[in-house]
């Protein structure tokens, strides 16, 4: 699977949390070994501090291309990795249903 942009907004992307995030969305790849065409996954993070509820909050989104479909899933948690896990769990989701479909 192709990663093809890891963004990063309102804090600074370090190695370990890019390494995480991919890692995360390279487990995808078990679910599509069958899709023999390019898979293409674009990552996007960031610290948002003018949410409704005081601190940090972070949210992560994904969108991964697939032959005739984009995935997309999107989640928000006080602390990155969990954001990063629950993106991760949405996508799974979608992930397994495209495959039962197609």
């Amino acid at each position: 699977m192709d990663i093809a942009k890891m963004k990063a907004g309102g804090f600074e992307l370090t190695p370990a949390i890019a390494q995480y995030a991919e890692e995360k969305i390279r487990h995808m790849e078990k679910f599509l070994s069958s899709v023999q065409e390019p898979k293409r996954a674009s990552i996007e993070v960031e610290k948002t501090t003018n949410h409704h509820n005081k601190g940090q909050i972070f949210r992560a989104e994904v969108m991964l291309e697939l032959p005739g479909k984009t995935l997309r899933a999107e989640a928000t948690d006080e602390d990155l990795y969990a954001a990063i896990d629950a993106m991760k769990d949405a996508l799974e989701r979608q992930v397994i249903q495209y495959k039962e479909t197609r």
